[in-house]
């Protein structure tokens, strides 16, 4: 399976904003985008940003979204496609269609520290939605839905970790999670005002819309 293994730090600096990749990492001191803001590269710290076209805009808009969630291009178009067809803003829908994904909803429950850690908890077998094991990091979650750690999974220190570690990023009000318990419940689906990412979905949907 493709997937990118390059430095993350580098695809914050790439983009000129924080997109959270390394987890706890991005809250602390220790953060690369807070050491070394400018581009990567050997020339980075003499290299001016270009001043980008519309279409330029776009892209990285797009490339800035894509990464924040850590989809490869086939199956974030897949996103936007499903998107398209639903009724509503299409921008929006896009931003529900990501934040439902079981990857991201480990993420932001704080089982992990960021939402690759997730995929790969998921892809192990670690989680269990309405007491069914899921190991599909695309499963869409939907509103009443309980996702719980599957209970030989509760020692794991990665999930231990990321548990002591949330508080830093917090949990969103639409979600609510039983520590304990090593459950978490979705309360409700978000309104755009509740999901601050600083991302321009309509730049999105211009870009695929050319």
């Amino acid at each position: 399976m493709a997937r990118y293994r390059e430095s993350l730090c580098r695809l914050c600096r790439a983009e000129g904003a924080k997109l959270f990749l390394k987890g706890d990492r991005c809250y602390s001191d220790k953060c690369s985008f807070e050491r070394r803001s400018y581009v990567p590269g050997e020339h980075g710290q003499i290299k001016f940003r270009r001043k980008l076209s519309d279409y330029g805009t776009q892209l990285r808009e797009k490339q800035k979204l894509k990464r924040t969630f850590g989809l490869l291009e086939k199956s974030f178009k897949g996103c936007f496609e499903e998107a398209e067809r639903q009724k509503g803003v299409t921008g929006t829908n896009l931003l529900l269609l990501l934040e439902r994904r079981l990857d991201n909803m480990v993420y932001r429950f704080g089982f992990a520290n960021s939402r690759g850690e997730a995929r790969q908890l998921v892809r192990h077998n670690h989680f269990r939605v309405n007491d069914k094991k899921v190991n599909i990091p695309s499963y869409l979650v939907k509103v009443g839905d309980k996702i719980q750690v599957r209970e030989k999974s509760r020692k794991v220190a990665t999930i231990l970790d990321a548990l002591e570690t949330v508080a830093r990023r917090g949990v969103p009000a639409w979600l609510e999670v039983d520590k304990d318990a090593f459950t978490g419940v979705v309360k409700a689906l978000p309104a755009r005002e509740e999901l601050t990412m600083p991302i321009h979905e309509q730049l999105v949907v211009e870009f695929y819309s050319k």
